[in-house]
């Protein structure tokens, strides 16, 4: 069978009894099994498993372990993807990007341990969910076959208080430094001054205070009720806030912002809170794709009904990764609290803000973010 990634090939169903067999008879395995605390799985060198531990069984949903024995990883944990080829878990095109698939195939070729983190999306009997596991996989020799334990920990809500403060800290950071530069020069700045420093503070308190029922939001999975708060707004305004939000960011220190302004100002209603959230993680994401020295470009069209603004980098997506560039807390990066930027953007762009969010990239031409936003959301 064709693969995308992983080999296709399983055990027949009289070399698979054979294997249960031998494992589920082996004092160690089986006092192994019993006493690691966390999701364990033993598989065969074609990644089917041939044996579980309790937690694993409890956390599958299941009382009786033949229900998946034979199985792979991701059909056992229902993996939206493990169904996508005839071959299974390991072959569709979205498995050479999978954190799970990716250690086991590693530790089988390299013989020796390899932890990776995996995001994930399964099905349950509520709907789609999303998952983040550590996986650590130990190939082993056993009675003269190859076998792998794979150790798993869901470190969903970990990873979701780790994105939620990466991204919370650093924005109300930056609003509470141009709040308290405000209202410092608000002490001695008279007539129109004044009234421009004043409706300044007025918006960073207004702004502050939604990001932190944004995030109290997020904190408590209830994006759902989330009520925008619509607000007057300008193409400047919105050029300007970007702008300054940059020049002290880390992830844009060594590059340039080329940041196209329209001639004319454009005003309009909408959650400017939302909207900022959707271009500045356009942005990052851009800029933690370009090389130091290089150029991110942001610019803004009027179209008939609606506005459309663009990000632009030079880096071009490989083909692989831009299958799950919207997937909540996948990331190519291997640290804890990223890959909810892109996800988010999708979410308060197209579920809130009824716009609409997608990208081209190529070599030649690099990667361009959209939003088309619809005037009055």
């Amino acid at each position: 069978m064709e693969t995308y990634f992983a080999p296709a090939e399983r055990s027949n169903d009289e070399q698979l009894k054979v294997e249960i067999h031998s494992v589920s008879d082996n004092p160690v395995i089986d006092g192994l099994l019993g006493t690691v605390g966390g999701l364990l799985a033993v598989l065969n060198d074609k990644r089917q498993i041939l044996a579980l531990n309790e937690k694993l069984l409890a956390t599958l949903g299941i009382s009786n372990a033949e229900e998946v024995l034979g199985l792979r990883p991701g059909e056992a944990i229902h993996c939206i993807h493990a169904h996508d080829e005839p071959g299974g878990c390991g072959t569709s095109s979205f498995c050479s990007t999978c954190g799970a698939a990716i250690a086991i195939v590693s530790s089988l070729g390299e013989d020796k341990p390899v932890e990776r983190m995996c995001a994930l999306q399964v099905e349950k009997v509520s709907g789609p969910a999303d998952l983040y596991l550590r996986v650590r996989s130990c190939p082993i020799s056993f009675n003269g076959a190859r076998l792998l334990l794979l150790f798993m920990q869901d470190i969903t809500r970990q990873q979701q208080w780790a994105a939620l403060e990466r991204v919370f800290f650093h924005d109300a950071n930056n609003l509470l430094s141009g709040l308290m530069c405000s209202s410092d020069m608000l002490s001695d700045a008279k007539g129109k001054e004044r009234k421009e420093l004043t409706d300044a503070v007025q918006k960073s308190v207004a702004r502050l205070a939604q990001e932190i029922k944004l995030q109290q939001y997020f904190v408590n999975s209830d994006l759902k009720s989330y009520q925008l708060l619509s607000q007057r707004t300008s193409i400047h305004e919105i050029c300007n806030e970007l702008e300054q939000f940059f020049i002290g960011h880390p992830v844009a220190q060594g590059k340039y912002l080329r940041l196209d302004r329209p001639r004319e100002d454009f005003t309009w209603e909408t959650d400017s809170c939302l909207l900022s959230r959707i271009l500045g993680n356009m942005l990052i994401n851009a800029f933690e794709a370009t090389e130091p020295g290089g150029d991110v470009r942001f610019w803004s069209e009027q179209q008939e009904g609606c506005l459309l603004f663009c990000v632009w980098n030079k880096a071009a997506i490989p083909g692989a990764i831009s299958k799950r560039i919207f997937q909540r807390n996948f990331s190519t990066k291997q640290d804890m609290g990223r890959g909810l930027g892109t996800y988010s953007m999708k979410l308060f762009g197209e579920v809130f803000l009824h716009g609409k969010i997608d990208f081209t990239t190529s070599e030649r031409e690099g990667t361009i973010f959209r939003f088309k936003l619809p005037l009055g959301a």
